[in-house]
């Protein structure tokens, strides 16, 4: 059995005086690669006078592309959008036979691939104590995931806020 999940997300930005705007990218539509299945959406802009173009980022991700002729006194984004919250088993992938263990080495064209993904940047003291603690001797993939999700879930705090307008 699932949850139909209702979102309702307003974004509205008011000005003392008219400003002429540059062409706005907005990112609120779900991704069409997610597992979570889209029931509904619909994006409204104000004010009505404008031009919207959809397009897609390297990543297979929509974004909308609003450009208004004119100045505008309000720029206002409203989403709606229900999504169907199925349970699903979070193992139903693949493991390709030489990543079954980790640590492990990625092979042949997939290298080349992932460049972008694997470039490493310098992180900060708390990161670096993260990979320190990271075990490094040879297991099952999926029982280094897990516990690595594991630890990050212990280790990162959530705090909600009720203040409006955050």
């Amino acid at each position: 059995m699932s949850i139909h999940a209702a979102i309702h997300h307003v974004t509205d930005y008011r000005y003392e005086k008219p400003v002429t705007m540059g062409p706005q990218l907005i990112r609120l539509r779900p991704a069409p690669h997610s597992r979570t299945a889209v029931l509904s959406y619909a994006l409204k802009i104000e004010p009505a006078k404008h031009f919207l173009n959809w397009q897609q980022d390297s990543f297979g991700n929509w974004l909308a592309r609003v450009v208004f002729p004119e100045p505008i006194t309000e720029f206002k984004v409203t989403v709606d959008c229900v999504a169907d919250m199925a349970v699903y088993n979070p193992f139903d992938f693949f493991i390709e036979e030489y990543a079954e263990n980790y640590p492990f080495t990625y092979q042949g064209e997939l290298v080349e691939d992932l460049k972008p993904y694997l470039r490493k940047e310098a992180g900060g003291k708390k990161f670096a104590a993260l990979l320190a603690a990271l075990p490094r001797d040879k297991q099952r993939m999926v029982d280094f995931l897990v516990a690595l999700n594991a630890r990050l879930q212990h280790d990162v705090a959530y705090t909600i806020r009720m203040e409006p307008g955050v």
